[in-house]
Order: structure tokens, then sequence, then C-alpha cells
């Protein structure tokens, strides 16, 4: 994936159900998205990359 992981999957069809961010472990922020299409649903945890600039796909789970 790119740089906008998120925008990369709503280009695909994936409709943003919902959304929440929470700090993890007081280092870093990770950001997870409810994602909805044609009945599937997707959890996709993003978090900012280490080194450089963006954000990084840290976890996807199919429900």
């Amino acid at each position: 994936m790119s740089d906008k992981p998120l925008s990369d999957l709503v280009q695909k069809g994936w409709e943003v159900v919902s959304y929440s961010a929470t700090d993890a472990s007081g280092t870093a922020y990770q950001h997870s998205v409810l994602l909805r299409r044609s009945g599937e649903h997707k959890i996709v945890v993003l978090r900012k990359k280490i080194l450089g600039d963006g954000v990084v796909v840290d976890s996807e789970l199919d429900l």
C-alpha cells in the first residue's frame, strides 16, 4: 500500500463506518477504522511510520 492506505481502500469501494484513536502505551496513537463494502466488514489499524513521514497499516482484520 501507499502512504495513504485509507484513501486506497476508499478508492477500491470501501466505506468508512466508524473511527477511533487510542494512545498506544504513551508513544504513539493508533487509529482504528471500521470499513464496509458489499456486506463485508474490515477493521484497519493505522499508525505513524517510525522513520519518515506517513502512516502504515499495523493490522487488518476481516470480520
